[in-house]
């Protein structure tokens, strides 16, 4: 095999240059020529690649495949990501039954209604922080300045964390999501933040406050059902995922829009149903988990006409899914108008995000506030210029220099 046919074998796959928004070229090759089919890891492993929207939809939701990054057929795409899912167990490392307990203990917390009941305050902080942009100087970086600020401010609300703590939190979290070549420095990140929070649990459980952590303390620590430090892993999953995940689609979504001005014309006058409209299409069109979805086979199983053993690594493609013509027609241009409700951004079956509810309302006031308030708002830097990020499990633009 020549350098060119091993590059396209190997997982994460490149995007093309001047297409940012877009899928790797040879995932969208595989998708369409081949859709279940091998790829080749940093350590040598070849797991599954699965690309087909129904395909993924099934892989996900099967209970014969197993999320334990333990198993020694687990698809970890580096060394960095092998330390950190093995190093610490969360919902997304668990199965069933012990990710049902911890599943149901969360639920009640991340309901819509809950959700939604968030959303007065969630438009307080997005106010707050456009009145801020608009005082300031331009151009301004957006993600600096609003895109990162919003689900750091909502999720420390929610789960207790201090906002004046964020510089920590959010350096660590970048650590966390990086694909870095030192796991050493992931895992001692990791266990800087989880010592932080389970200290804060202990303030907590002498000092409750109308918080996530709060209740867990005293439901949870005070019964002896969980630990101060199982607590706090929890708390790290929710804190790392709840704002870096959102902080990305911010800005990428931002961005896409800023992209296809005729769709930016179609959101900008802020009505809800069709903001709400615009988060789901963004979430097909962009899907940025760049690491997608990795699972392991716990028995032999069929999928698209192939033999997938028990033991073998398995990573659904969300990207390609989200892109699939017979789920979504016409899948490369984005509409705001389309119903992609169905789209798998946010996985399916029994993982699927627990955050999503929250997510959902969080870009819905974003989408349908940032463009209202500010009409003329525009990129600063040409496109080719952004810094897109790939080297990252979620992909996004980690600068998005923009004025009005």
């Amino acid at each position: 095999m020549d350098d060119d046919q091993a590059s396209k074998r190997r997982f994460p796959m490149a995007r093309a240059a001047g297409r940012p928004f877009d899928p790797a070229p040879e995932l969208l090759r595989r998708a369409a020529e081949d859709p279940v089919s091998r790829v080749k890891l940093w350590d040598g492993g070849t797991p599954w690649l699965i690309t087909r929207y129904e395909d993924v939809r099934t892989i996900l939701a099967d209970p014969r495949v197993s999320v334990d990054a333990t198993h020694p057929g687990f698809p970890h795409t580096n060394a960095v990501s092998k330390a950190r899912d093995t190093g610490m167990k969360t919902l997304m490392q668990m199965d069933a039954p012990e990710h049902t307990v911890q599943r149901r203990l969360l639920t009640p917390e991340f309901t819509v209604r809950k959700m939604a009941a968030l959303r007065p305050r969630i438009q307080r902080i997005v106010d707050d922080l456009l009145d801020g942009m608009l005082d300031g100087p331009k151009p301004v970086d957006l993600v600096a300045a609003f895109a990162l600020p919003v689900p750091s401010l909502v999720i420390c609300e929610l789960l207790g964390v201090p906002y004046t703590d964020r510089g920590f939190f959010q350096e660590v979290a970048r650590t966390l999501v990086m694909d870095e070549p030192d796991p050493e420095r992931a895992l001692a990140a990791s266990e800087e933040l989880n010592a932080y929070l389970e200290e804060l649990v202990l303030r907590k459980n002498a000092e409750p406050a109308e918080d996530l952590l709060s209740t867990l303390a005293i439901e949870q620590f005070r019964t002896g059902a969980m630990s101060p430090r199982e607590i706090a892993t929890l708390g790290q999953l929710l804190l790392v995922a709840g704002h870096d995940t959102t902080a990305g689609m911010i800005a990428l979504g931002t961005a896409a829009l800023l992209a296809n001005p005729d769709q930016l014309d179609l959101v900008r006058d802020g009505d809800p149903a069709r903001a709400a409209g615009a988060v789901e299409e963004l979430l097909r069109y962009l899907s940025i988990t760049h690491t997608e979805a990795r699972r392991v086979a716990r028995e032999d199983l069929e999928i698209g006409g192939r033999l997938i053993r028990a033991g073998e690594g398995i990573i659904a493609a969300k990207n390609t899914a989200n892109r699939d013509p017979a789920a979504f027609p016409d899948p490369d241009t984005v509409d705001v108008r389309r119903e992609a409700r169905h789209h798998v951004a946010f996985g399916h079956g029994r993982h699927l995000c627990l955050g999503a509810p929250l997510a959902r309302v969080e870009l819905q006031v974003v989408y349908g506030t940032l463009f209202r308030r500010i009409p003329t708002l525009k990129a600063a830097t040409p496109w080719e210029e952004l810094p897109f990020d790939e080297n990252a499990v979620f992909y996004t633009v980690r600068e998005l220099p923009v004025t009005w």
